[in-house]
């Protein structure tokens, strides 16, 4: 492990337009900003470091309450990543990165939860400045991410009760990461599924359809959203089955409820409709995992178990807080979801947990699944995959190039920039530097570089400074 001192955290943002609307549950999103954080650390030795990161805004996921508007979100979002800097600004003294993240852990959630903040939508802030701190450490050790989490450089330890006899040093050096990745493409509840349901075509060369992206990426792994009325639910995946079935090879898809559904009875009403319906058959033999069907108010109060008959059920927006994993196992949860903007240490922890559980059942009940569409091509979308990576987990929901015409509206020499240091993972075409995918997969191998997967940097001068609300 290793200290530092954190000497400076500065904020920005720029906005990000949507080539194609994208709905999630209750929104339905055509633009947004995208918050970046660069921060210094001083070492021992008196050198100072600078690292950083990148996450969009959303709407509508951290919090879902309908009386906001879209910018009263942006407003809420800002202000958790500067009550997170204050925090980390306001103790001089040095520790290691997993310190600076667990010394303010519970002041920040309580100094939210004064501003009717969720532990979801607080944790926004920390995640972000932690990721730019990490980077900083791996640059002052000219070490990748990936070896120092295989060092464990940033201090990550058995400090919770839960973990007394469990090693982090052991854990975290047995990890293995790999050179790809499969990205598995999310399918909107607006989305098109062939031509014909196209309305308004962008005609912009890029894909529009699912038929379109599955001949030009050839996905294989797919994320099907549901809305919670079942007759709906029911015609929607039959039209995607109906194009996903022509596929000869092996498909995977998870069924994402986006907190639809009131109890696990409305949930099973739907699995029980797909299984007795012909079209669906191989479509449902096609399901990983259900991922968070139910309301979040409910979502830890009832017993999932019963699902289980059909598919393994993780949490998503469920998971608030450190411990909300171990609370969601004694509901019948398999599982939980991975995502760089509920923070990298929660990431690891549950991780953690999945391999002391499992070895404790002797069995891979429990697992960790990636979830996140919204990354964007640069920092934010390759510090993402190289978390879910280093803990192997072998496919990611990936779609925020299918939405975002790759990176058309950055600088010029910031595209360059990227391809140069990352040629395996991007590509230039339609007028722009975007993410390449072969045959459904993402190659990833130059992410192991010195830093925290990335061996260029957004240009800072192309940004507004983060609005303090």
């Amino acid at each position: 492990m290793s200290t530092f001192k954190i000497a400076a955290i500065d904020l920005f943002e720029r906005k990000v337009n949507l080539r194609l609307p994208f709905r999630f549950g209750v929104v339905t999103l055509t633009a947004c900003p995208q918050a970046f954080v660069r921060t210094v650390i001083e070492m021992p030795d008196g050198r100072k470091i600078t690292g950083t990161s990148a996450e969009l805004m959303v709407p509508k996921w951290f919090d879902k309450t309908l009386a906001l508007s879209n910018e009263e979100i942006f407003t809420q979002l800002r202000d958790v990543v500067h009550i997170a800097r204050d925090g980390y600004l306001s103790d001089p003294a040095a520790t290691t990165a997993f310190g600076h993240f667990a010394r303010h852990y519970d002041g920040h959630l309580l100094a939210c939860a004064a501003k009717s903040y969720n532990p979801l939508l607080a944790n926004y802030g920390p995640a972000l400045i932690d990721r730019a701190l990490l980077d900083a450490l791996c640059r002052a050790h000219g070490a990748s991410f990936y070896t120092a989490m295989q060092r464990n450089l940033p201090g990550v330890n058995e400090a919770r009760r839960e973990f007394a006899d469990f090693s982090f040093n052991t854990f975290l050096a047995r990890q293995k990461p790999a050179a790809g990745i499969e990205a598995r493409h999310t399918v909107g509840l607006v989305d098109a599924i062939t031509a014909a349901d196209l309305k308004e075509p962008v005609n912009d060369g890029l894909p529009e359809t699912l038929e379109d992206v599955v001949r030009t990426y050839g996905h294989r792994y797919f994320k099907l959203k549901v809305g919670g009325k079942i007759d709906a639910d029911i015609e929607r995946l039959t039209q995607i089955a109906a194009v996903l079935d022509r596929a000869e090879a092996p498909y995977f898809a998870s069924l994402d409820g986006n907190e639809q559904y009131e109890n696990a009875d409305g949930v099973a009403e739907l699995l029980s409709r797909i299984t007795a319906t012909p079209a669906l058959r191989r479509l449902y033999e096609s399901i990983l995992f259900i991922e968070q069907p139910i309301n979040r108010k409910q979502a830890l109060q009832a017993d999932v178990s019963s699902l289980n008959v059909y598919r393994p059920v993780i949490i998503d927006e469920s998971d608030g807080e450190l411990d909300t994993f171990v609370a969601a196992r004694g509901h019948g949860y398999s599982g939980v979801s991975s995502k760089t903007c509920k923070g990298i240490y929660r990431s690891v922890l549950n991780a953690a947990r999945c391999a002391q559980w499992n070895a404790q059942e002797g069995g891979k009940r429990y697992f960790l699944s990636a979830e996140d569409l919204t990354t964007q091509a640069g920092l934010s979308v390759q510090q993402d995959l190289a978390l879910v990576n280093l803990l192997g987990i072998t496919h990611v929901e990936r779609n925020g190039h299918h939405y975002v015409n790759g990176m058309a509206a950055l600088p010029e020499n910031e595209q360059r920039n990227f391809l140069a240091a990352h040629p395996d993972l991007y590509e230039q075409s339609h007028g722009a530097v975007r993410l390449k995918i072969r045959q459904g997969r993402l190659a990833i191998a130059s992410l192991d570089c010195t830093g925290y997967a990335s061996a260029a940097q957004p240009d800072f001068n192309a940004m507004q400074e983060l609005a303090r609300p």
